[in-house]
Formats: C-alpha cells, structure tokens, sequence
C-alpha cells in the first residue's frame, strides 16, 4: 500500500506530539480517510434519522457540546401556529359546509335571481328529450300535427323556447361570475386585515408563504366553490330531480333498472368527496410552503448568487414540487378509479335499458319515441348525477381550503391594536420596573429577569449589552409587539399595557438595524408614517436626516426605491428611515443601530440634526455598539448577559469602572478583546506593531477631525451632547479619550 508523507505544524506537535519529527508516514486508507468526512452535513442527518435515539449523544452530533440554554431552547411554544392541516378529522365537516355556504349569504339577493334563472334555463332543457319523442311519434303518424301545432309552428315555438333558456343561461353566469368575484374580494380583504393585526408572536410562528397562500389561491378555491360550483350543483339538482321524475312518469319499469346502480355510486361519491377533501388540504398546505421557499429565495437571490447557490435552490424548488406533484398524481388515479368505475356502470346500465326497453317496444307497452325519451332523460339523469358527484368533491376542495381560512379568521391577536386607553401624548419618564421576559416560541429562555431602569424625559440614553442579551427587545416591549410575563412597563406613570397600541406607535419613531423600505417611491417611503404629510415636510425631513444623495436622482423624490430599496445603498436606506421617522416627530425615538451603515461625515450631521430636533422635548433611545453613538448619549444603561440592569452612568462614570460591565464590553470594541496578549504569545512581529501603530495615528486624525467638525457646528448652534461627552473636558477630544483606551489596554 502507498503511503503518503505528511508535514505538520509545529503548534500541532506541540499540543499532541513534541516528540514526533517534523516528517511521518501515514496509511491514507487506514488513518486519514477515516478522519476525513466520507459524507455531507445532509446525509449524517439523514442517516442519523434512522438510529435509535439512545445511541445518539446529544453533545457530540454536530461537534458542539450542549450548553443549558440550549436545552431551554428545546422547549418550543408553537401554540400561535395555524395547524390546519390534512390530518384533520372529518366530524366537523358538515359544519364547516354550512359556514362556507353562508359566506355568500350577504349575496342572497342577486343567488335568488340566479337560482331563479337557473331554475328556468333547466326546466326548457328538461323539455327537449319529450319534444323529441313527440316528434319521432309524430313523423310515423299520418296527421302531420303537434298538441294542434302544424311541424312548422311546432319547431319555431321550441326554438324560441330554446333562446329563452339560453338567456337565462347567460344571466345566471354572469351573476355567478361576479358574485364570485365580490366575495373573494370581500374575504381576501378581511383576512389580509385580520392578519395584519396578529401580534409578533403570531409571525414568529407562521410562515409568510404559507399565510400568502391562504390569502391567494385558498380564497380562488373557496369563491368558486361557493358561487360557480354551486351554481353548477343546483342545475344537476334540478336536472336530475326532473328527470326521474319523468323517467318514472313514463316507465316505471325501467325506472327501477336504474335505480339498481344509485345506491353504489352514491356510495362512491361519498367516499371519493372525503379524500377529495384531505388531499385539497395537504396540496394546499404544500402550495404554501412552495410559496414561502420561492419568496424567501427570490427575496435573498443576490446572497444566494454570491455562494454560487443557484442549483442548490432549485433542487429545494423542485423538491417541494415534486411533493405537490405527487398528491396531484394521487388524486388523478382517486379521480381516475371513481369516475371511471361509475361511467362504465352508467353505459352498462344503458345497455340495460336498451335490452329492458326493446322488449316493451316489442310487447307494444311503450312507442319508440316513449323510449327515445327515456333514454334521453336516463343521459340527462345520469350525466345530472355525476355532476353532482364533481359538484359534492369540488365542495370538500372548497372546505378544504376554507377549513384554513376558518383559523386565520378566528384567530384572535392577544395584543388588540385598537383596544386600550386613549393615547394622546407619549411624553415623561419611561420606567421598567422588575420586568421579566421570555419569547412566546421560547419560553424557557429567559431574555429579561427584574429588568428595572427609568429614562427621563427628554434624555438622550443608549442601551448597551453583549449581542443576544435584549437590545433590540426593549423597543419590541416598548412597542408593544410583545407583552412580559411579569413586570410592568410606564410612560408618565401610566401602564403600556393599558394603552391603544396602534395609538401608542404613533407617538413613537423608529429606526431599525436593517432599515426597510417598501416598493415606491422615496416619497412614498418617508411618508408612510405620516400619509398626509406635505411635501414640504418631506423635504425637511430628508436634510434632517442629511438625504442629500437626492439630488443625484434625476426623479428626485419620485425615485423608486425597488423591491425592498434594492436601487439604494445601505446607507442612502438607513437615512431615508431615519427621514421617516424625523418625520412622524415622534414623542419617543428608537435608534436601533440606525447610523450603523452611514460614513462617519454623515453620522455627524444625521446626529447633529436629531439633537437639534429632540433636544429638550422628545426622549431618544440608541441601542448601539459604536462607540460615537455611546459617546454623545446623557446616560447610558448597560445590560448583562443575565437579563438584568449591570450599570447605569455617564460615559465617563461608567469609563472610569475598570472592572465594570461596560469597560469590559467596550474593550472588546476598542482593541479586539486579549488581541493584544493573544499576538505576544503568538509571536507578532515588529512590523505588525509599526502597523498597528499607523492605524491608531489615522484613527486619531479622523476624529479630531470629527471633534473639530463638532467645534465648528457649535460655534453657529449650541448642540447637546449629553453629559458623558462633557465630562471628558474641553481640552480631550474623542481621538485621545479612545487613543487612551487602546494604551490602558496595552499597558
């Protein structure tokens, strides 16, 4: 066997080997080859579906060992998720019937005339198989006359009887069709308001594509199951009824032929209706999920070409048809199997009649034209009963799909956007008092426990904390997306929980870490809290937030954005967000890492300006990690990892804590953490020093330039900065205060 030699390095010999040389040999086959993966992530855990749970340790699946949380984490509260789905039983399906028929019940004026038109294009069709039979009688007779009627008058009276049923053929359709439209207009609008107001937890649990499929093709489903498919039931109702009648009326005898093969396919249909039913919930369910994978990739198809991931998500497309496909093969051979063994019972009970019937012409009981008409009527019957067996499916697929439309319609959201107490001003102190919190979908992972702090009003104060801790949760509560489990939240004293929350957010301004924009135009988008909002205040609301990059637009305001602002920046999106809620003027503004894309000139004057505009009245809450936002806050509170408040201060209070939370956080930001230590023990040359030094003398000469910006505005306007920037004294600029830190850290 070949063997291979094999170079390692020396830190490896260090940890695992000092004593073997630098060169050995190894068997690929019986030592490296098994080390190397012989598979792919997907198929070990696919493979590892397949084990005894038993054999599995938990902490060496995927090479990280399972920390507390993590078990935490594995108690999921999937309880806001709509779980209609294709297992569901059939004991309430004739009351789902009764509520999918009533949807159309505010339409029963304009029904009744359809049903009324309906009832007169039927019953003219019902009269052509005994005008036939007339006729063949007639035509074998030597009087040349018709109920009176000479063959001529005869054959024009039966043609204008014909274009009457035809007319009213044409009303019916044209009602039903418009009927149709109404009311999936109707619920597609009610259901698209009812899901807009479900709280966050509800969209923690659901898939957008699937709730796009409920407002899409579900609604097709049930519209046409409720207008055009019953429309159709009702004329074989009618055609059907009318025809047995007469069938009996004319022979009882060959009646009773017929009447051998209803019980089987009745019974047929009533099986084949239910499986209908379950496999229109479980392709509905499925057109869902196609739906969200096709918007959830189309909507990141730039990062997905970046890794090149093209075929990969075809193949996760496809995969997802192919489930589709399948349930559609499915109900083709259900389909295929019912239709197909009730139409050859019919044709077999056809030649029955002949056989029964040829023997009564004989016998002179019936005439030729009695049993032309019979056969007519046995077809017209027939054809009136598998119409109503594809009129009983088609209503279980309308079911089916209105079975999900049902839950999302009956689903209450826990936070009511227009219940609660008046909100007529958001201003005063904000205070959290022992507040604990927990997603809904996690709940034992505890993200607050006895959160307590108080922001003042018209304070500027940043919320600091180590990724994961809560930042960006306290606006979700301040919001009202979410409601702690215990705990309470005030403005001015009084409890948010209380409060209208669709008032509430519009006395607050926000700006998310990933500012976003809706397809329109950059007008559009920074009026969207503010619809009324006059141009003029558009204007000033953008140079607030410095959008000067308007004027390279040739539209101007009128530019559209894109998909999601896919024509801007990041930053031109950020300022335009920014611009959005400057223009609310919002009693409270949320910062939410919302200068995190702009260059450092633009920082300045986007900040400059929001001092400016909330200084004094409006309360402005950073949550940030750059160190220029955390500088310019009065206070700022500082969370732990625990859930809880660690420090409260100034800049230069809670700087002057070495051991504290927030100089230990800030460390990190400044100088990379122990990068210091950890490039002495790994041998850092000097011209990484040299290098390192030249990155702190180019730091320093930007924000010098940055304080002398500073300089300069204040000399025109008196811009507040908050204490912590005054304490550093006038003489030390930002450079030296972060210059100094980088020191202390290499000290």
């Amino acid at each position: 066997m070949d063997t291979v030699p094999i170079k390692t390095f020396s830190a490896i010999e260090s940890l695992h080997a000092p004593s073997i040389n630098h060169t050995y040999t190894a068997s690929f086959p019986t030592t490296l080859h098994n080390r190397l993966p012989s598979a792919t992530y997907r198929d070990e855990v696919r493979d590892r579906k397949h084990e005894d749970p038993a054999d599995i340790d938990e902490d060496d699946t995927d090479g990280f060992k399972r920390s507390d949380k993590a078990a935490a984490a594995s108690q999921v509260n999937l309880s806001a998720k709509l779980t209609k789905e294709s297992d569901s039983n059939s004991s309430g399906g004739w009351a789902e019937v009764r509520r999918l028929l009533m949807i159309a019940w505010p339409e029963r004026a304009i029904l009744g005339a359809a049903v009324v038109l309906l009832l007169i294009s039927s019953s003219i069709s019902m009269t052509v198989p005994f005008s036939i039979g007339k006729i063949l009688d007639a035509a074998g007779s030597e009087e040349g006359t018709l109920f009176g009627f000479s063959m001529e008058q005869f054959f024009l009276g039966l043609g204008a009887l014909l274009l009457t049923g035809a007319c009213a053929n044409y009303g019916r359709i044209v009602l039903l069709r418009i009927v149709g439209e109404r009311v999936v207009t109707k619920l597609r609008s009610q259901l698209f308001k009812r899901t807009f107001v479900q709280n966050a937890e509800f969209f923690d649990a659901n898939r957008v594509g699937d709730l796009i499929s409920r407002l899409g093709s579900d609604t097709i489903i049930v519209g046409k199951s409720i207008t055009q498919n019953v429309s159709d039931g009702l004329r074989s109702m009618v055609s059907a009824t009318a025809g047995l009648t007469l069938m009996a009326y004319m022979s009882v005898k060959l009646t009773g032929v017929i009447a051998l093969i209803f019980p089987p396919v009745a019974i047929g249909a009533f099986f084949y209706g239910r499986a209908i039913r379950n496999l229109s919930r479980k392709i509905q369910k499925n057109l869902g999920t196609l739906t969200k994978i096709a918007e959830e990739r189309l909507g990141n198809v730039r990062t997905s070409q970046a890794f090149a991931g093209e075929m990969q998500e075809v193949h996760r497309y496809n995969n997802q048809v192919r489930k589709i496909f399948a349930l559609g093969k499915k109900e083709a051979y259900i389909s295929a199997t019912f239709f197909a063994s009730s139409g050859f019972a019919g044709n077999m009970t056809f030649l029955a009649l002949l056989y029964v019937g040829g023997g009564m012409v004989r016998d002179g009981i019936i005439t030729v034209g009695d049993l032309t008409s019979f056969l007519m009527y046995a077809g017209y019957a027939g054809s009136s009963l598998f119409g109503l067996s594809g009129f009983y499916s088609e209503l279980m697929k309308g079911v089916g799909a209105a079975s999900r439309l049902f839950e999302l319609q009956d689903r209450k959201s826990e936070i009511s956007p227009t219940i609660g107490q008046k909100v007529e001003s958001a201003r005063g102190p904000i205070e959290f008092r022992d507040v604990a919190f927990a997603y809904p979908t996690r709940p034992a992972v505890n993200i607050f426990t006895d959160l307590t702090f108080t922001i003042p009003q018209g304070s500027n104060v940043a919320i600091v904390a180590p990724s994961g801790a809560g930042k960006s949760t306290v606006a979700s509560l301040l919001l009202r997306f979410y409601t702690p489990q215990s705990g309470q939240i005030l403005i001015n004293g009084k409890e948010i929980s209380g409060m209208n929350a669709k008032q509430l957010r519009r006395k607050i301004g926000y700006v998310g870490q990933e500012p976003v924009l809706f397809s329109g135009t950059i007008a559009e988008n920074i009026a969207y809290g503010r619809p009324l909002a006059t141009r003029a205040e558009i204007v000033n609301a953008a140079r607030q937030a410095n959008c000067g990059f308007i004027s390279d637009f040739p539209e101007g305001l009128e530019t559209f954005v894109g998909a999601r602002g896919t024509q801007l920046s990041g930053g031109q999106k950020q300022r335009i967000a920014i611009a959005r809620a400057l223009l609310k003027n919002p009693d409270i503004l949320i910062l939410d890492e919302a200068t995190s894309a702009l260059d450092a000139e633009s920082e300045t004057l986007v900040n400059q300006a929001l001092h400016r505009m909330l200084e004094g009245s409006n309360t402005t809450i950073s949550i940030a990690h750059r160190l220029s936002t955390i500088q310019r806050s009065d206070s700022i509170i500082c969370i732990g990892s625990d859930g809880k408040v660690a420090q409260v201060g100034s800049y230069a209070d809670l700087s002057a804590d070495k051991e504290g939370a927030f100089s230990k956080l800030m460390e990190w930001q400044i100088s990379g953490g122990d990068e210091a230590e950890a490039g002495k023990g790994l041998g850092v040359e000097t011209e990484e020093v040299d290098a390192r030094i030249g990155e702190e003398e180019a730091m320093r000469r930007r924000l010098e330039e940055h304080d002398g910006l500073e300089e300069e505005d204040a000399e025109g306007v008196e811009v507040e900065v908050g204490e912590g920037a005054k304490a550093r004294g006038a003489r030390e600029t930002s450079a030296e205060a972060v210059i100094e830190k980088i020191g202390e850290k290499g000290r």
